[in-house]
């Protein structure tokens, strides 16, 4: 591997606290931000799925446009099948008490404004509200499962004073995606849950592999404190850190500028989440297992001021 960096002696325990104050504003305010400013798309909300076949090939953003244009909100237009079937799933938010009439509403604009594209009406879903909301809650929830997975299995894999680390570095770049998401406006999809679950996965990726050499560091010097191995560890792997998650991120950059509106939000959580991802496996994972680790009974008075620092 290619050493951007080398031979680094970063105290990283020694920011903990500042890294913390800073975390614990941006977690507070992105809950505060989502709670209250979150837009939902259709799938959570309610509303109307319209599956339209076209004679000959059509652009997304023309279908988008011209929705829009009719008035409609919340549009979502996406390919689906192959992309020489032409089919495009077109969905609008609606309310329970005009459901009915935006379907008709959307069928007579795609007929007269796409006649000349043989624009075929193929099936019509229709999203109601309190669907929309249980389907919500179960996105939630399998965030929620994840995250506890991840708990047993860093818990088993390593050391249970390893686990609460996990956990709050999760929840931590969770929480700031989503407070990303309410602040721009961004809507909250089924494919902002797969963003999130993907960000899940990548964050406790870079988590495991500090956790992993400080596991290494402890067997070869059992002497040291955990937070000088915690030091060690994170510079050990800073070369990785960096190698990795800045191409990861050159290339969610790439795609969230260029991929068009179809993945734009996908990749907008997926380029947030790398960011704070890696900061979290460093400044708030590890420290938080620091704590932990003295808490549950590690009255060693270096531990307790590398705590305190």
């Amino acid at each position: 591997m290619i050493e951007i960096v080398k031979d680094t002696k970063i105290k990283f325990t020694k920011y903990m606290s500042a890294a913390s104050i800073v975390s614990g504003i941006m977690v507070l305010a992105s809950i505060i931000l989502a709670v209250t400013k979150m837009q939902y798309g259709v799938d959570f909300r309610g509303g109307a799925e319209i599956q339209v076949k076209f004679q000959e090939s059509i652009s997304l953003n023309d279908v988008r446009a011209d929705m829009e244009k009719n008035g409609f909100k919340g549009v979502v237009a996406q390919t689906i099948g192959e992309p020489q079937d032409n089919e495009v799933l077109i969905k609008v938010q609606g309310d329970e008490s005009n459901l009915n009439q935006i379907t008709e509403q959307v069928n007579s604009a795609i007929r007269k404004d796409f006649l000349a594209q043989g624009a075929e009406v193929i099936k019509v879903d229709v999203v109601g509200p309190k669907a929309g909301a249980q389907l919500r809650l179960s996105g939630f929830q399998a965030m929620m499962w994840a995250m506890i997975a991840i708990m047993i299995y860093v818990a088993l894999r390593f050391d249970f004073k390893y686990a609460p680390g996990a956990i709050v570095a999760l929840i931590h770049d969770v929480s700031i995606v989503l407070g990303a998401y309410a602040i721009t406006g961004t809507e909250f999809t089924l494919q902002t849950v797969a963003a999130l679950l993907a960000v899940i996965g990548y964050s406790v990726n870079d988590t495991v592999i500090i956790y992993d050499r400080v596991r290494e560091n402890e067997q070869k010097a059992p002497g040291l404190e955990l937070s000088e191995h915690i030091d060690n560890a994170c510079n050990d792997t800073l070369a990785r850190t960096i190698l990795t998650s800045g191409t990861t991120l050159a290339v969610s950059i790439v795609m969230l500028v260029t991929g068009g509106a179809a993945i734009r939000d996908f990749f907008l959580a997926i380029t947030i989440g790398i960011v704070v991802g890696t900061y979290s496996s460093t400044f708030i994972a590890a420290p938080v297992t620091l704590i932990f680790n003295h808490f549950r009974g590690n009255k060693n008075p270096k531990v307790v001021n590398a705590v305190k620092a």
